[in-house]
């Protein structure tokens, strides 16, 4: 990997400088941080960050800014990631710097409209602060490590989620240059907005790095923490998503004139699919979600002719949820049949389960146990970075607690307690990491 090249964007001065040198003040630190990004936001009330705008540079400066003082060599990547290298040494005599490993830590700095403080932000920040306190410490592991704030996960601006995690995985897609914004403005055209280059994006890739792994510090985003007292868990897999928007025709009439057995109601049927696809998920143990519907024509005196509905369906076990999405197709054709109605599905996403590399979660389990917190392991039914990065290399998250499970919300909250045993759990990992390279193989 090439770091001679210039920072696309220069650091600027932060109000937030870093002092602090035990656990205690540096978890302070990061909720301090947290509450000036929540600064940088493209609306007066509320926190919206979206992807390659003047938030988005400006939020890049100031974590850019952070890293330096932490002690780490910065650039922003071709596809607007902020990233900070803390160098390793090499092994033994005989290893040369090519042939040093680099562990990736990462997590998203966008937000979705009206959001949050800590949904992404606190992973990055996170990891500033263990890097910061192993600088201070003067302590350098036999791999490097690359914390990457990545631009774009949420996917708010144009649709398309993990932009920034995918160019950095070597996936991105040729089509998303034609992805428009609610002002109708081009992913091509956003990067030359900002001063970025729109064909040099495939160098953002790390796809060819020596990397020994990927590690994400997240908020739950669930209550399963809280549930059982735990500050932090370990997460064993992200479910695999498919989507589909669903459309049910039928004949639209008037609503006082034909005979209750001689109707075709879409809205009817549609009533009948979405508590099929609830009882469907809990046979099969997944989750499904109908998020939007829409009835027409719409009056009140007419009967709907036609029903569009959306249907979002997870979990960590691919054929498990392709099982429970054939069932509900076979009985909403069904109900179809029954009511002289049509259907047709269009599948809108579909996104593999990844699971956390077995490997990682044996040293995790070990680390929380050396800190006397007993693991807790979960399945995360958000998707996040790591879904992209685990194309290159293996992968590993920590979940956070967030209170009541909230997220998405300016509600989100995090505990400066929890934050604390984050850290030193972030940290306790990159020393087992580097104790499992030490070892003789």
């Amino acid at each position: 990997m090439n770091l001679r090249f210039p920072p696309v964007i220069e650091p600027i001065a932060s109000n937030a400088i870093i002092t602090p040198r035990n656990f205690t003040e540096l978890a302070q630190q990061v909720m301090e941080w947290c509450d000036e990004l929540a600064g940088i936001s493209a609306t007066e009330h509320g926190i919206s960050r979206f992807y390659m705008t003047r938030e988005h540079m400006t939020c890049n400066q100031l974590v850019q800014t952070w890293m330096q003082i932490a002690g780490m060599t910065t650039w922003v990547d071709q596809a607007g990631n902020v990233c900070g290298r803390y160098f390793g040494k090499p092994i033994d005599e005989y290893q040369s710097e090519e042939e040093i490993q680099t562990l990736l830590i990462g997590s998203h700095l966008d937000s979705i409209p009206n959001a949050g403080k800590y949904d992404g932000i606190l992973g990055v920040l996170l990891a500033i602060a263990a890097i910061h306190y192993l600088h201070q410490e003067q302590k350098v592991f036999n791999y490097h490590i690359d914390i990457i704030g990545f631009g774009d996960e949420e996917g708010t601006r144009f649709g398309s989620t993990l932009l920034g995690s995918r160019a950095v995985a070597n996936t991105w897609q040729p089509d998303w240059w034609h992805l428009e914004d609610k002002e109708h403005i081009t992913l091509d055209q956003a990067f030359h907005d900002v001063g970025f280059d729109p064909a040099k994006v495939e160098l953002a890739s790390r796809a060819e790095d020596n990397l020994l792994g990927y590690l994400e510090v997240h908020i739950e985003q669930g209550p399963v923490l809280e549930q059982h007292d735990r500050a932090l868990g370990i997460v064993t897999a992200i479910a695999g998503a498919r989507r589909f928007q669903i459309e049910l025709t039928g004949y639209a009439g008037h609503s006082g004139t034909v005979p209750m057995d001689m109707r075709q109601d879409a809205l009817v049927g549609a009533a009948n699919a979405i508590l099929t696809i609830e009882q469907v998920a809990k046979d099969y143990s997944v989750v499904a979600t109908v998020g939007r519907i829409e009835c027409k024509p719409g009056a009140v005196n007419v009967i709907p002719g036609k029903v569009i509905f959306t249907m979002d369906i997870r979990s960590d076990y691919d054929d498990m949820r392709d099982m429970a999405v054939k069932e509900i197709q076979g009985k909403v054709q069904a109900i179809c049949t029954a009511r002289n109605l049509t259907s047709h599905w269009n599948e809108v996403h579909n996104a593999s389960a990844v699971k956390c590399a077995p490997w990682i979660q044996e040293l995790q389990v070990d680390v929380l146990e050396k800190m006397d917190l007993p693991p807790v392991k979960l399945m995360s039914g958000a998707g996040h970075d790591a879904m992209a990065i685990a194309e290159i290399t293996d992968v590993g998250m920590y979940f956070v607690r967030c209170k009541g499970g909230v997220s998405h919300h300016p509600d989100e909250l995090v505990y400066v307690e929890d934050v604390d045993l984050a850290l030193r759990g972030l940290v306790n990992t990159l020393e087992a990491f580097n104790e499992k390279l030490e070892q003789p193989k």
